[in-house]
């Protein structure tokens, strides 16, 4: 499977994953993350749930807070 993760080309062998299936390949381990699949938000119960296919233009961004 092909897909745009941050945008940059990414290869998956599987056909489709679920966005805690990439986190844990990636292996981001963030405690704050914003992820949108094509644009819309996916919360965080919704990680086990929100499946990605190809050609999907995925966005993981992680929050860092400083004062």
């Amino acid at each position: 499977m092909k897909i745009t993760l941050n945008n940059r080309s990414e290869i998956f062998k599987e056909n489709n994953l679920t966005i805690s299936e990439i986190l844990k390949i990636k292996n981001y381990t963030f405690k704050m993350m914003v992820i949108k699949i094509n644009g819309k938000l996916i919360r965080k119960p919704e990680y086990n749930s929100a499946t990605v296919v190809e050609g999907d233009n995925v966005q993981i961004l992680h929050l860092i807070s400083g004062g």
